[in-house]
């Protein structure tokens, strides 16, 4: 896959995520972005950077767009859609909610995984619904969800964030991460020097990227 110009994120977009961070359900997503920069592919290392305490990896089903949208509507949605990719959501927790406010906490070098391919289409995955999404660290699973838990699913998501700017082919949109973060466990689980990360969706493949402290 091509670098994405623009990396459009939703922020607690699972029922069972929202409430394990002690949110409520929003009427409309949330979104943030991340910068181009952000994203690596299938075996390049995440690095993680010395401002941080605490990095979380949360896997994610993206959409990749296919066509030029602008105000398409959710019945057209898909229409624009190539398909669909893994990718992780690399977060640090401590700057994000430190903060007060997200983009530092998500815009580091190599903070947006994709792949493990090139993306899987609509007429295979649909509109994406009923897909389980997991996250393994060093084998073992933190996160075990399915997109059928989605407060706003893709066609939602892809007509309103094109209803903000116009979407072009090759941009991606992640719809949000299940439960099981390890900012939420007890105790907390932060990313470290050696590990691997595993992002599987289903339908799709398992993307995997080790972890590397920054020097």
């Amino acid at each position: 896959m091509r670098r994405p110009e623009k990396i459009v994120c939703v922020g607690q977009n699972y029922r069972a995520h929202t409430a394990e961070m002690g949110g409520a359900e929003l009427p409309e997503p949330i979104l943030f972005g991340k910068f181009a920069v952000c994203a690596i592919g299938p075996g390049e290392p995440i690095l993680l950077p010395p401002e941080s305490s605490h990095v979380d990896a949360e896997a994610e089903l993206a959409v990749v767009i296919g066509k030029p949208a602008r105000r398409v509507s959710r019945e057209r949605a898909l229409d624009v859609v190539a398909g669909y990719v893994c990718a992780n959501d690399v977060s640090a927790r401590d700057l994000q909610y430190g903060d007060g406010q997200w983009f530092r906490g998500k815009n580091f070098e190599t903070f947006c995984p994709i792949g493990p391919g090139e993306p899987v289409s609509v007429s295979e995955l649909g509109d994406g619904a009923g897909l389980r999404v997991v996250q393994r660290l060093n084998g073992e699973v933190l996160q075990d969800g399915n997109t059928r838990d989605l407060i706003f699913d893709v066609p939602y998501l892809v007509a309103f964030a094109s209803n903000l700017f116009t979407l072009e082919p090759g941009d991606l949109i992640l719809t949000g991460t299940p439960a099981g973060v390890g900012w939420a466990r007890d105790p907390r689980v932060s990313l470290k020097d050696g590990d691997v990360v595993e992002v599987e969706v289903e339908g799709i493949g398992v993307l995997s990227n080790p972890v590397v402290a920054e020097r």
